[in-house]
């Protein structure tokens, strides 16, 4: 059997910029200690909803060996380092692995896409080059490309190919990789409002942008289905669904860094090509928030 990473709630912590749109690693360095102080079991650095598109390189490098160091052990830190360039995404996995990460988030190539066989090429080639687990993301919405049951099959053969985040949406194919992976391949939920049936078909924890404004309630989501009291999670599920959804009213990350900045966080605004959050979503979002006194 794999051991996870982590299980529980992960953050998919958001990059928070100063006025220049620069990264703000004082305001940075407190969210992580938010995160910490209120349960979450890991820090994802550096992923979709850190803006890792708009990161230069040495930024990405920088913001995740910066993470470790202020996490310093006291939960496992998770880079994003993927790419839709095999040899750019070994380069990166390799300057984090220097910082000390305990794992790395690999998303499927997008853009020029592959085939499921090039996804068996692609995983397995950077797996032979690393020393650290690897987590695979799937997210067909922003990459036009889903890893078929099959192929986490295959991948899940590799000694340092630990875990999938699934994020298709897909509850049938997440039960089909779970009956063919077995304890070869730990399983991450992608998706906020489906934190419970996942984790009730195996799945042990959550990736998670709602923890970056509630993260004791995540936490206590997921700690409730690892405790088998799904009655629990089910009913948390519930409560937050409202705010679950509107997170995604625009683009990830327009409106959660919005309801930070509701919030007092002062991480700033998206860089583009991500525009301020529309007025309908912005409202949405207000709406959610006030029914869980977090404005």
């Amino acid at each position: 059997m794999k051991k996870p990473i982590f299980t529980g709630a992960g953050v998919a912590i958001v990059t928070p910029f100063d006025a220049e749109g620069k990264i703000n690693y004082k305001r940075f360095a407190e969210l992580i200690e938010f995160q910490l102080k209120h349960g979450t079991d890991a820090i994802i650095v550096c992923g979709t909803t850190g803006e890792s598109p708009t990161l230069g390189h040495e930024e990405h490098s920088e913001l995740i060996r910066f993470c470790v160091e202020q996490v310093a052990g006291r939960v496992p830190v998770i880079a994003g380092t993927g790419s839709n360039d095999t040899a750019y995404c070994l380069k990166l996995s390799n300057e984090a692995e220097k910082s000390g990460v305990d794992g790395l988030l690999m998303v499927t190539p997008y853009y020029n896409k592959t085939s499921q066989q090039g996804l068996v090429e692609h995983f397995t080639y950077l797996a032979d080059r690393v020393s650290t687990p690897i987590i695979l993301y799937n997210v067909p919405s922003r990459t036009g490309l889903n890893i078929q049951p099959a192929t986490y099959k295959a991948l899940s053969a590799h000694p340092l190919i630990n875990a999938a985040k699934e994020a298709n949406g897909d509850i049938s194919a997440l039960a089909q990789t779970a009956a063919l992976c077995g304890e070869d391949l730990v399983l991450y939920c992608g998706n906020d409002d489906q934190i419970v049936p996942f984790m009730s078909l195996g799945a042990v924890g959550v990736i998670s942008v709602l923890s970056n404004i509630c993260p004791a309630q995540t936490h206590e989501l997921a700690a409730a289905c690892l405790e088998g009291d799904f009655a629990k999670g089910a009913r948390l599920q519930l409560e937050y669904l409202d705010l679950c959804n509107d997170l995604f009213a625009d683009v990830n990350p327009i409106p959660v860094k919005e309801a930070m900045n509701l919030m007092g966080f002062d991480v700033g605004p998206c860089r583009l090509p991500l525009p301020a959050i529309g007025a309908g979503a912005k409202d949405k979002l207000l709406r959610a928030m006030r029914n869980h006194n977090l404005v």
